[in-house]
């Protein structure tokens, strides 16, 4: 083998070991996800809560939202519900008004996205004379439990400041593409998001369901202008040493795309912000955990590093299969030949991949749901070109909106 052969085998080695480690952490880290306390709200409501949508041409969704969380389980006087009608040109403002929710119309197109829609208002609330305890965030398109409110305030009360709720899905049984959602959130939720929980790690926030401490916000600023703010935040929190947590009993739900044309352009907005963010804080956050040797910035850094990983991970795949096709013009060596026998591999990838059903096990999905693993290693694919794309794409800032539809209410939910 050549120099160059050989420093190309040397990085394809380092590369391997690199995906081998953190796959066998997260693994690992994700049967702490087995147990689960469920938690009941024991304090009486004490805590205040700006309720902000943030909402672009909503009129099909807005109306069942607002009734949902006037209808929550907490004291009225105690919560206010703001929608940010945001460059609407729909009746999303009327709506608002005539559901009793109080309409906060923003027109600019040069600072466009959620992000900024979300900074805007939350400068408004700092001048306004009334002030909240806190800042609870949903999407226009969510659906509420109605004792979210209580679980935050229960976490408030015990001194978290970033809380997380759980992230459910409103329409699962629309579409095989609505599924694959859902199927993802359950993984998602008990074998990422509860395990961080039960260790005390930081919690990655979703984008929706977030509730925010008002003197941390106006502390650190919003500053999340990215298209995956809730990437950002969550960086920033970390960065400062504040965790968000889980509340894996305050549930939202969510609606999610229909179709495959619908979920690439959310997702690749999803990958593109989440490729920014990392290049912005994945190194500062890695040196910062290894300089004062906290698990938890690690674990964020990681978390962080998905995109890349996935890149990797398919490289690697592309590189041994070209191998296997060529071998006389591809001569790298497969760690998984050297280090342990087949038979170690295959327990590996059932362990790895029987998570999934597990997780779906473990938070008593629907029968209908497990239908859905049929076409599920589909949507697991697009995620390759997907995130390609997303990589050469990553400067892209344009906010693309994604529209909904179902405009059903909280009694019509079927998990």
């Amino acid at each position: 083998m050549s120099i160059l052969g050989t420093i190309a085998d040397g990085i394809f080695i380092a590369l391997q070991v690199l995906i081998g480690v953190t796959s066998a952490y997260l693994a690992t880290l994700a049967f702490f996800g087995l147990r689960h306390k469920k938690e009941v709200p024991a304090s009486p409501p004490q805590k205040s809560f700006a309720v902000i949508v943030a909402a672009h041409n909503e009129e099909e969704v807005i109306e069942p939202l607002i009734d949902n969380l006037k209808k929550m389980d907490y004291p009225s006087e105690l919560y206010d519900i703001y929608v940010i009608c945001d460059n609407c040109t729909d009746n999303t403002a009327q709506i608002v008004r005539n559901a009793g929710a109080i309409a906060c119309e923003r027109f600019d197109d040069s600072r466009r996205g959620k992000g900024y829609a979300i900074e805007w208002m939350l400068d408004r609330l700092w001048e306004q004379e009334k002030q909240y305890d806190a800042v609870v965030m949903f999407d226009a398109d969510n659906l509420v439990a109605t004792d979210f409110l209580r679980h935050m305030n229960e976490k408030l009360l015990k001194g978290d400041r970033v809380i997380q709720g759980y992230l459910d899905t409103k329409n699962p049984y629309d579409s095989w593409i609505a599924i694959s959602y859902a199927i993802s959130y359950y993984f998602t939720n008990r074998m990422w998001q509860l395990p961080r929980f039960n260790l005390g790690l930081a919690n990655a926030l979703g984008g929706t369901g977030i509730c925010i401490d008002t003197p941390l916000l106006k502390e650190m600023g919003w500053g999340a202008h990215s298209l995956t703010e809730d990437v950002e935040f969550t960086a920033r929190c970390v960065e400062r040493g504040i965790y968000p947590t889980w509340a894996h009993d305050a549930i939202v739900y969510d609606e999610k795309p229909n179709t495959l044309k619908a979920s690439w352009n959310q997702r690749m907005r999803w990958m593109q912000g989440h490729f920014d963010c990392a290049s912005r804080f994945l190194i500062p956050l890695l040196a910062k955990s290894i300089k004062t040797r906290n698990w938890a910035m690690l674990d964020a850094a990681l978390y962080l590093f998905q995109p890349m990983r996935l890149l990797i991970i398919l490289l690697i795949t592309i590189i041994l299969y070209l191998q296997l096709v060529m071998p006389e013009w591809w001569a790298v060596t497969d760690i998984q030949e050297i280090l342990f026998p087949t038979e170690f591999w295959t327990v590996v990838s059932i362990l790895i991949y029987g998570q999934l059903p597990l997780a779906m096990i473990l938070e008593k999905a629907n029968w209908r749901a497990y239908l859905g693993l049929v076409m599920y290693p589909i949507f697991l694919i697009t995620w390759f070109p997907i995130t390609v794309i997303a990589f050469f794409t990553k400067n892209n800032k344009t906010w693309s909106h994604t529209v909904h539809s179902r405009g059903i209410r909280v009694e019509e939910l079927s998990r």
